[in-house]
């Protein structure tokens, strides 16, 4: 499923927040986003029409609700990522960031910790 960047901002509201009216999501997207209400609203109905979300009608509005798992989109994004820059290797990925921009100690000391944990599977 392809989410554009903007429609991934409103996904996020939902993942944090479900389920939200249009307006919830409008607010939530307040000072965040320069977007208008009717952009917002679109975006909605993309995703409605995409079934990443679902909406409920509750009297006069809406509520929606994620269908799309946060982890199933991070898991596609980030496979996506890898496979177009990195040939779906993992390593020069690792080492792209790594000279590139400086890891922490912290960083390093849990990729150390993933790297021994899978030594050990």
């Amino acid at each position: 499923m392809a989410i554009s960047e903007g429609e991934s901002v409103v996904m996020d509201v939902l993942w944090k927040s479900h389920p939200a009216t249009a307006e919830e999501v409008v607010a939530a997207l307040e000072g965040r986003a320069d977007w208008q209400d009717a952009t917002i609203r679109t975006m909605l109905n993309r995703l409605l029409k995409k079934r990443a979300i679902a909406a409920e009608r509750d009297g006069r509005r809406y509520l929606y609700r994620p269908l799309l798992k946060r982890t199933d989109y991070m898991h596609a994004q980030s496979k996506s990522l890898l496979d177009r820059l990195f040939d779906g290797r993992l390593a020069p990925m690792v080492a792209h960031f790594s000279t590139h921009q400086k890891l922490s100690k912290k960083e390093i000391a849990e990729l150390k910790r993933l790297i021994e944990k899978l030594d050990h599977e």
